[in-house]
């Protein structure tokens, strides 16, 4: 039950879609795109053209249950709709913990770009980060939407300058050179379709938005959008600058484009760049994932003290609190680079079940209002979220035997507190 009264609903169209180009642009695009040039070679733009297309097929999905239920609690909301609340609750947890430590793994990232320019470890530096995010978190969620607004223009500033520089190289490579064949495109698109994560977190503001079962919708739609133009334009123009080879040997692709077409402060500036692009994600995960335990303790499903909300400041400041404190402690760790995998886990086994969601409550709640509804189906089944179910366990495939061990371990973590928490079936 909510402590304090609701959350305040002060987000609009463009904050929400803003909020939403900061967190999925994160900092993937100025990490991944090296790697991916040396499995799909100049092709690398087919392949996060492959992924935009496996992504957004999910992201219509959640776009269809955020407008029928717009829940801080998102994923535990929609699946304890189509498959009961011990699923929604499990589903829940691993979004949750995939949510803290990603958070965690973004700011030692922070941390390790901040070390290059002065003395201070990472460790200490990602535990300042995180409390200094947590703090403005709490401060207000409208605070916290124009400081993440003011961070993504950043983030999209320095894509631009990087479209801008390859502009007059356009050309100059043969783009369907792809030194490993169409394999190594489909590797690099399973590769970089973790630069199109974020989405998902949007629809956890939605008892923050305004008119949120149109609002939401659309803002995933448009965000999605304008980062599938962004990542196709950057790619084109990186390896008419670098070409493949230049690119997949590179750890800081950007910053070594703009540092041999401007000069050494050009590479100083992106390496500036990328600091508020990990600040930016790690602040957007700590608000989702403090969304997200609100709602589901608001729903009964997790210990109430995190349903809290601020009197005067109308966030659910136990909830940014608790998720801050374990995200720092997660930090301790070090290097989690096998996190990631684990958030992937979670991910791809949560797009399966929303997916199927969208399918089950199509058929069982025919009825029941949509603002927004995936366009194409055959009778009542809808064709995308069955792609999307299909393209989610595509990536699934794609995991190390040891990730699916531990995952295994998380999830049985999360059936084993259901019995706990979970107030209905």
């Amino acid at each position: 039950m909510d402590r304090g009264g609701g959350l305040r609903r002060e987000l609009g169209l463009a904050e929400v879609t803003l909020t939403g180009v900061g967190i999925i642009l994160g900092a993937g695009i100025y990490a991944l795109l090296g790697e991916a040039a040396g499995l799909a070679g100049n092709a690398v733009w087919a392949a996060f053209g492959l992924s935009a297309v496996m992504a957004s097929c999910t992201g219509l999905s959640y776009a269809e249950l955020a407008s029928m239920f717009p829940k801080a609690s998102a994923e535990y909301a929609y699946v304890s709709q189509g498959f009961g609340g011990r699923a929604g609750f499990v589903i829940g947890w691993l979004i949750l913990l995939s949510g803290v430590l990603s958070a965690a793994t973004v700011a030692l990232g922070f941390g390790g770009y901040f070390g290059e320019a002065t003395p201070l470890p990472v460790i200490p530096v990602a535990m300042l980060l995180i409390a200094g995010l947590s703090l403005l978190s709490i401060r207000g969620i409208r605070e916290t939407a124009f400081s993440a607004i003011a961070m993504t223009m950043v983030e999209i500033g320095g894509i631009v300058a990087i479209v801008l520089i390859g502009l007059p190289h356009l050309g100059e490579v043969d783009y369907l050179e792809a030194p490993l064949g169409l394999p190594g495109v489909f590797q690099g698109a399973a590769l970089v379709f973790f630069a199109y994560m974020g989405f998902e977190e949007m629809v956890k503001l939605a008892e923050e938005t305004k008119n949120p079962e149109k609002t939401i919708p659309k803002a995933v739609v448009i965000a999605l959008a304008i980062v599938v133009v962004l990542y196709m334009l950057v790619t084109l123009s990186a390896v008419s600058v670098m070409g493949w080879e230049g690119l997949a040997g590179s750890q800081a692709p950007f910053a070594e484009i703009a540092g041999a077409a401007l000069g050494a402060q050009a590479f100083t500036v992106l390496t500036v760049v990328a600091l508020f692009a990990t600040a930016n994600t790690t602040l957007l995960l700590i608000v989702a994932a403090s969304r997200l335990a609100y709602g589901m303790a608001a729903a009964g499903s997790l210990p109430s003290p995190l349903g809290t909300v601020h009197p005067r400041f109308g966030t659910p400041w136990v909830a940014v609190a608790g998720v801050g404190a374990v995200a720092a402690l997660s930090t301790l760790a070090g290097e989690i680079a096998f996190v990631a995998n684990l958030t992937n886990l979670a991910l791809f086994l949560t797009f399966v079940l929303i997916n199927a969601t969208v399918i089950v409550l199509r058929i069982r709640m025919p009825e029941t209002a949509r603002p927004f509804r995936v366009p194409l189906a055959l009778g009542p089944v809808p064709v995308i979220p069955v792609l999307g179910v299909l393209f989610s366990l595509f990536l699934l495939a794609q995991l190390e035997a040891r990730v699916y061990l531990l995952g295994l371990l998380l999830v049985g973590t999360g059936v084993a507190l259901s019995y706990r928490w979970q107030a209905t079936g």
